[in-house]
């Protein structure tokens, strides 16, 4: 397949915020500038292409991240829209990971807000550059400088103005680039797609010429062509400029920052530009690291179509119709309709029946696709998200996504008969598709146990299944995701010796637990070396039983987690080995160690930030008291001023009602995950007495 489009011209970007940034808002003006849509959806109104799920439509907010192809000024831009809303954020992580270049959307009144925060520092940990876009600045309260002030302070990122805006709120009418000097001014009878280039407000060029010089300056710093240009007073060009600017963004030195009014259609034509302009093609990064699935030795890809296909499968969509849609990044090599692959983890060869080219929840069949680009794929059987698909004779394996701890669950049960045959399948294509929700079977209480990110997280997904696979669930009230851990380190040892069947079956284990750092979660370590009697999959055998009993700890039955396990001894019948022995004396071993190693409950604690008009923060940090939350700090903002807490995630059920109350419908919140904290001595004992029955 020949390329149409040069790989230098490609640029695979997401787009990410805090909730109502303007995410959605902004792509649809690109897509529609672009040439792609012939009408601009709107959030509000229901009709945003990217928005396309019936949930999306109703609630006015980004559940699933969504991809699309646009194009502009001959380059190709494969964009992924993704959610503001925190039980959605692992949906931004696994469009990062794949990610070249990223723009992050900032509120003008807001700023920097609690999920801007998150979402940078996920970019960060993927070293994406990228470009900030200051929206809203027709709101009241608009201030592009206290965002950038913002995001210099709380970020800690080097951001500089590349245009500032003509007006602001009401008067907001056009932004001044700082590299051609010019203003543009965008016709609102063309919707914005007609604009005029002007001269520079006379009252303007003073601050345009000063922010400019900053701007240069900085480049200066790592630019000896912009210094030597500006000691010798000498003009730059535009190009010049450019070229720097880009080198800055690709190096983490500059965080260019825009300006614009999306849903006044003013700046998103200088938005695209950048993205082409200072954003990196695929040609532009390292090559991709990974290693060998079986010897585990390192290995890198250079981005070449000639060589060897790999890429990371970060979305799985269980689409009526297809399926499982799978999507692809495709970092080296070539993938063509029919050809099979391999999926390392599961050592099992796959073929390929369908290769579609993304527009949201419409897609394009195409034969063939290309190292840099990002497409669907059907007909692959067994896969997960994270997995990587290669060349079957050159094997590689990208390192797997992590994901956070699901804090919330609830009990789930089919309405009725005929629904009880579906619910299990539908649960299991939604696991599938969402690493961060999980389903398991109590068997002491004959419950199915649902769990995610929170409760609009479960919301969705229980109405998603009834919606889109036709299961009518009964969902219980949404209860905290417990842990358990332990206190101090102890050995435990287990022994298996039955007669089963016709013949005695033997096993003995020895290990040790000891505890971890929090956040550091469960790990299961051998002191043995392999040999002819503990072979790897001996050890394989026995890790597995200690994971999976991992899932259930000795104090009321939640995971474990910072807990270190090492196996000591093995001693079995290698003539006549049972799996059955060693998974047993495994688990028994474990159990017997947590039972002399202090073990602890652990409750979710969450970053809670509060905002609310100021005449109303008496009664709220008085109500944040009273559940328990620890008093961060509070920073006054254009908005109202911003509380921040921290708080147990069990007495911050039906705070938004609460809350809406005191303000009068005015206060709002954001919470996340924070980390796992152990459970105060006097909330312990209520706690262990209500779920032994004691208090009812």
């Amino acid at each position: 397949m020949k390329r149409t489009i040069d790989i230098d011209h490609i640029r695979n970007i997401g787009i990410m915020a805090h909730i109502d940034a303007g995410k959605t808002t902004t792509t649809e003006r690109m897509l529609y500038y672009t040439g792609i849509t012939h009408r601009i959806g709107e959030v509000d109104k229901g009709t945003a292409v990217m928005d396309w799920m019936d949930q999306e439509k109703e609630r006015g907010i980004t559940i699933t991240s969504a991809a699309t192809t646009c194009f502009w000024k001959k380059h190709q831009i494969n964009i992924i829209d993704t959610p503001g809303h925190v039980d959605f954020t692992i949906e931004v992580e696994r469009a990062l990971k794949v990610l070249d270049g990223a723009i992050a959307i900032l509120c003008a009144v807001g700023g920097v807000e609690p999920q801007s925060e998150t979402i940078w520092r996920q970019a960060n940990t993927y070293k994406i550059p990228r470009i900030v876009y200051v929206n809203k600045m027709d709101r009241a309260g608009a201030d592009m400088e206290q965002a950038i002030h913002m995001i210099q302070e709380k970020l800690s990122a080097p951001a500089y103005p590349i245009n500032i805006p003509v007006g602001k709120e009401d008067n907001f009418c056009g932004v001044i680039d700082l590299i051609e000097m010019v203003m543009f001014s965008y016709q609102d009878d063309t919707l914005g797609a007609d604009f005029d280039t002007l001269p520079i407000p006379a009252e303007m060029r003073g601050k345009a010429e000063q922010a400019r010089e900053i701007l240069l300056e900085k480049l200066s710093e790592n630019d000896d062509a912009i210094l030597e240009a500006l000691v010798a007073e000498k003009e730059l060009s535009p190009d010049t400029i450019r070229s720097s600017i880009r080198k800055a963004v690709l190096n983490h030195q500059l965080v260019p920052v825009l300006c614009g009014a999306s849903l006044r259609n003013k700046g998103v034509q200088n938005l695209l530009d950048a993205i082409i302009y200072y954003l990196p093609s695929p040609s532009d990064l390292p090559p991709i690291e990974g290693y060998h699935p079986v010897t585990k030795q390192p290995i890198s890809r250079e981005l070449n179509d000639d060589n060897y296909f790999s890429g990371l499968v970060f979305k799985i969509y269980s689409d009526p119709f297809l399926d499982k849609l799978v999507y692809l990044r495709v970092y080296s090599g070539s993938l063509s309709v029919k050809s099979q692959v391999l999926n390392p983890r599961t050592e099992r060869k796959e073929r390929i029946s369908k290769i579609y080219q993304m527009h949201s929840s419409t897609r394009k069949e195409i034969d063939e696709v290309l190292s840099g680009n990002i497409v669907g794929l059907a007909g692959i059987k067994d896969i997960r998200t994270g997995d990587t698909l290669c060349d079957i004779k050159h094997p590689i394996a990208f390192e797997p996504m992590k994901f956070p701890p699901q804090v919330i669950f609830a009990a789930v049960e089919p309405k009725s008969k005929a629904d009880e045959s579906k619910l299990n399948e539908t649960l299991e294509k939604l696991q599938i598709e969402d690493p961060t929700f999980s389903v398991k079977y109590d068997s002491e209480t004959g419950q199915t146990i649902i769990a995610g990110m929170g409760e609009l997280h479960l919301e969705v997904l229980m109405e998603r299944a009834k919606r889109e696979f036709n299961t009518q669930v009964n969902m219980g009230q949404p209860q905290v995701g417990y842990r358990e851990s332990i206190s101090k380190a102890s050995i435990g040892e287990s022994q298996f010796n039955q007669l089963v069947g016709d013949s005695v079956q033997y096993a003995e284990v020895k290990l040790e637990v000891k505890p971890r750092q929090r956040g550091k979660g469960y790990k299961v370590v051998s002191a043995l070396e392999p040999s002819r009697l503990v072979t790897d999959n001996i050890l394989k055998i026995i890790e597995k039983s200690i994971i999976a009993a991992s899932e259930s700890g000795t104090i009321a039955g939640y995971p474990l987690t910072d807990i270190k396990t090492v196996l000591l001894d093995v001693k079995y019948n290698p003539d006549n080995y049972s799996e059955l022995a060693l998974k047993v004396a495994a688990a028994n071993a474990l159990r017997s160690a947590l039972n002399d190693a202090g073990p602890i409950l652990l409750e979710p604690v969450m970053s809670v930030e509060v905002i609310t008009p100021e005449e109303y923060v008496g009664d709220v940090i008085t109500e944040l008291n009273q559940r328990g939350a620890q008093i961060g700090g509070i920073q006054i903002r254009p908005d109202g001023q911003l509380i921040k807490v921290t708080a147990p995630l069990s007495q911050m059920f039906g705070y938004s009602t609460i809350l809406r109350s005191i303000t009068q419908g005015r206060g709002f919140y954001m919470m996340q995950f924070a980390e796992y904290r152990r459970l105060p001595e006097y909330r312990e004992e209520k706690f262990l007495q209500k779920i032994k029955g004691l208090v009812y």
